[in-house]
């Protein structure tokens, strides 16, 4: 990969509203070359996708997320592909790893409620031929996402309280 382009990327990862304009100005270059370099990453899938990271602890609805370790068995001539193709294609699935370790895919997942993942998981996902095992894991709090962290000195000294 070409410098410009891990420069390019370095700074869209940081926050992908930046113009072609303002990169090529903090890069010192023209922004015809930032242009280019963004299409030609794009592409070749190097880009995916540009999104926000957004903390739903400050919205007003209420999202169930969920970490799902899922064991399952290999499919002749496919490995994991298959198996990983047919569940990160369900709706609920926000994302789908291979993992090395005690379980073979890490799936996260989203949700109205815990009710709601818990039918995903026993309904649908448990049901798959390939699927041997599963491990449920509910995310209660998010403290770093996506390399930035979500609550910063605004609730600094703030716990949560268990107390009743």
């Amino acid at each position: 990969m070409k410098k410009l382009e891990s420069e390019i990327l370095k700074i869209l990862q940081e926050d992908c509203r930046y113009t072609p304009a303002k990169i090529a100005l903090m890069l010192e270059t023209d922004e015809k070359s930032v242009e280019e370099a963004i299409a030609r990453m794009e592409e070749r899938g190097v880009i995916v996708k540009y999104t926000a990271i957004v903390n739903g602890e400050r919205l007003s609805e209420e999202r169930v997320q969920a970490l799902i370790e899922v064991r399952v068995t290999p499919q002749k001539n496919n490995g994991f592909d298959a198996i990983a193709e047919e569940i990160y294609r369900f709706d609920e699935v926000k994302s789908c790893y291979l993992m090395s370790g005690g379980f073979d895919l890490a799936v996260f997942i989203e949700g109205n409620s815990l009710r709601e993942v818990a039918r995903f998981v026993t309904e649908r996902l448990s049901t798959l031929d390939e699927v041997l095992s599963t491990a449920t894991h509910f995310i209660l709090k998010k403290y770093k996402i996506e390399g930035t962290v979500a609550d910063s000195a605004d609730e600094e000294g703030q716990r949560l309280s268990v107390q009743p």
